[in-house]
């Protein structure tokens, strides 16, 4: 892989979300011979000779840089900062959403954030939103040796073959659906029970008074996340 040249916006201090100071850099770069904006975040302190926990994290929608880094600001860096978190946001390289074509850039960005960055056990857990978590799922059953847990909220495998679902064998899933998100809560209900039928760990939740936009996980409410992945640290390796 031959790098761009790349720009690191370093946003310190910047409050995106409630007190959130963390780091946030915004970069650019080409992976799988795609262009590719991205995010990171970096906790309150950070050490880079320490080892951290990491996230891979979908926007919705478009899955543009504006989506990404207000997807950043309403769930990632507030508890990111808290709780010690690294957080890998990228921007749709060249329009492709990442359940499409934009996967193919995942391999070569994850190693190179392993090259920048101590990452707990070199995995890294993975979640998106609406189409963010379609991509965390289609991300996550093409390339299983980089992830540790799968959060979809919503979200869910579209193409949920015998092959499909066996590559996301030893993952914890979390699942959240707003309560009036009739269509995805059908299709997330249907293969959270296939999944336990197969002997996958899966946590479902309908979120009460909620549709397709769950505001219920942004805010203080994104600590809800972050506990998926403490959970799954304990209990999925």
């Amino acid at each position: 892989m031959k790098k761009q040249l790349f720009v690191a916006i370093i946003l310190a201090g910047v409050v995106l979300t409630g007190n959130a100071s963390a780091e946030v850099i915004e970069k650019e770069g080409t992976f799988g011979g795609m262009r590719v904006d991205y995010i990171v975040v970096l906790p309150d302190g950070f050490d880079p000779s320490n080892e951290y926990p990491a996230v891979l994290a979908f926007a919705g929608g478009g899955q543009t840089m504006r989506t990404t880094r207000n997807a950043v600001g309403n769930h990632w860096a507030g508890e990111a900062e808290k709780q010690g978190y690294i957080v890998v946001s990228p921007a749709a390289p060249m329009g492709q959403l990442f359940f499409r074509a934009g996967a193919l850039i995942v391999p070569a960005l994850l190693d190179e954030i392993l090259r920048d960055y101590k990452v707990e056990g070199s995995k890294f857990h993975i979640a998106g939103r609406s189409n963010g978590g379609l991509s965390a799922f289609h991300v996550a059953a093409s390339y299983p040796q980089y992830f540790r847990s799968l959060t979809g909220f919503p979200g869910f495998l579209r193409d949920a073959n015998r092959e499909r679902v066996g590559a996301l064998t030893g993952l914890c899933i979390y699942l959240h659906v707003g309560e009036f998100d009739d269509g995805w809560r059908q299709a997330m209900m249907g293969q959270a029970e296939m999944l336990r039928d197969q002997g996958f760990r899966v946590q479902f939740a309908v979120e009460d008074g909620m549709g397709h936009a769950l505001d219920s996980l942004a805010g203080d409410g994104s600590k809800r996340l972050f506990e998926h992945f403490a959970d799954s640290a304990a209990n999925c390796e």
